[in-house]
């Protein structure tokens, strides 16, 4: 497939492609391509009508709908720059983002009119449109396109500006896993619009393939309506795979609509176990690693039943180098930096081009790639040396029974530790007691001790009955 560098030469490229194809569904109302590009043209037409000059920033609040794809398309496409507001965001948040990043129109959903009536914008409602059409805007592949939230698992959020050419970089590489190309399936949008993941593989990729997208509003909602939707394929966090084979186990693999072939996942970390589980309901689950800095996606693995804790190898049309242990790479698409802090910029992104990941890496001899921690999460040791809580839990993963772990820095008798947190897979458990539960995690510390030096061994066990503090992505916060 072709690399289509801007927004509006996508949408007028899918209208001429995929014209009469199912394209967005809520599963009451399909439209088809040719219909879902006259409402973006009419959404666009509105936008226009309102004064904004090219590079004014579109704010969008609304769960993943038809309506919210087709504003981000009109706005991206009309020359404006798409901010894709998290839906769970309080309405003094909401005015906050507003006003830092300048917000001139703000396209909110029914259930979140009222949240937004202090904004300190233009408020229109997100099925507002036209009564006549406007064509899409002339654009430079390197302007911004879009703002996205980004602060990993540590950290305030920030505003990553992603140009055209990154979002269009980004969304081509989700038609394949390296050297392979993905077919064109029917895919159940569960993750929200404001994550990179959500917008880029899991809504633009779809578009690119002439592929149909499905959603029903928020997650819950749409992984409720999977046996209505019959999904081919999906794109989700291990987190919300660890739900799907939860419902499964209760419900049976029909739940997930009986066609299922596909899950792409990433974000986090994704167990061999869960790998494993689906593979026996004869669904391939396929990681990988990417970052809203770089569009979202850098490499993909579908060789996970050989390689289960690699994140796969490189897409094409980057350049990546270890630099002292950390990942940096650039390409298409990489950002071009943080709205309004240009120090965090410089940090992150060098004059150059390279994005700094901040994720310290290892190649094997195959150029598949393994993340080994993050240099924000280092513990110094009292000697000096530096390690990664990421090294120490990667062995952890491994046992079936626990389905997340977290190691990090504590104390113990007035002595600095490593400590580890686990939380059990219970039900692997039966009606075992409580303590046959903590003595098998116990059990299982001295196993994986006995296999490290002295200094990276873990003092300090605790067995959770209750789940981490999570991030929005479902990843484990380190901050607990």
């Amino acid at each position: 497939m072709k690399y289509i560098p801007t927004l509006p030469e996508f949408v007028t490229w899918i209208e001429q492609k995929w014209s009469d194809l199912p394209c967005l569904s809520d599963t009451v109302n399909t439209y088809t391509y040719s219909q879902v590009c006259d409402r973006v043209a009419r959404k666009r037409a509105l936008l226009n009508s309102f004064g904004l000059q090219k590079g004014d920033k579109v704010a969008i609040l609304d769960n993943s709908t038809t309506d919210a794809v087709e504003y981000f398309l009109a706005a991206t496409s009309g020359g404006y720059v798409a901010i894709n507001l998290p839906a769970m965001l309080p309405a003094q948040a909401i005015v906050g983002c507003c006003m830092k990043f300048g917000v001139k129109v703000l396209a909110a959903g029914p259930s979140f009119i009222e949240a937004v009536k202090e904004a300190p914008c233009k408020v229109i409602a997100i099925s507002d449109m036209a009564d006549h059409t406007a064509p899409v805007a002339t654009v430079d592949k390197n302007d911004p396109a879009a703002i996205f939230f980004t602060g990993g698992t540590t950290g305030a959020p920030k505003g990553a500006i992603l140009p055209h050419r990154a979002l269009m970089r980004g969304a081509l590489n989700g038609l394949y896993a390296p050297g392979h190309q993905l077919g064109c399936h029917r895919y159940a949008c569960v993750l929200p619009l404001s994550h990179v993941f959500g917008l880029i593989f899991s809504t633009l990729s779809v578009l690119y393939k002439g592929a149909s997208w499905f959603s029903v509003g928020n997650t819950k909602d749409t992984i409720g309506k999977l046996p209505v939707i019959r999904p081919t394929m999906m794109v989700a966090v291990p987190g919300i795979c660890e739900i799907l084979l939860g419902l499964i186990k209760m419900y049976g693999k029909n739940f997930l609509g009986g066609a299922l072939k596909v899950i792409i996942s990433g974000a986090a970390n994704v167990p061999p176990k869960l790998i494993g589980e689906f593979d026996e309901l004869g669904i391939n689950l396929f990681g990988g690693y990417g970052m809203t800095e770089g569009a979202n996606l850098t490499t993909g693995n579908i060789d996970v039943k050989t390689r289960p804790t690699s994140v796969g190898k490189l897409y094409p049309e980057q350049e990546a180098k270890v630099v002292d242990g950390e990942l940096w790479f650039r390409g298409d698409n990489v950002f071009l930096g943080y709205y309004g802090e240009p120090e965090k910029t410089a940090e992150t992104l060098t004059p150059d081009g390279w994005v700094k990941t901040g994720d310290l890496v290892r190649f094997d001899e195959d150029g598949f790639m393994y993340i080994v921690g993050r240099i924000k999460n280092l513990i110094i040791l009292s000697n000096g040396e530096n390690i990664s809580p990421e090294s120490i839990e990667e062995p952890f993963y491994k046992d079936n029974k626990l389905r997340d772990c977290l190691v990090k820095e504590d104390e113990m008798d007035g002595r600095k530790v490593i400590a580890i947190e686990i939380l059990p897979r219970i039900d692997e458990f039966g009606n075992a007691p409580w303590e046959e539960v903590e003595a098998y995690f116990k059990e299982l510390v001295g196993k994986v001790n006995a296999t490290l030096p002295s200094t990276h061994q873990v003092s300090k066990i605790t067995v959770r009955k209750e789940d981490f503090k999570r991030t929005g992505a479902l990843k484990v916060s380190r901050n607990q």
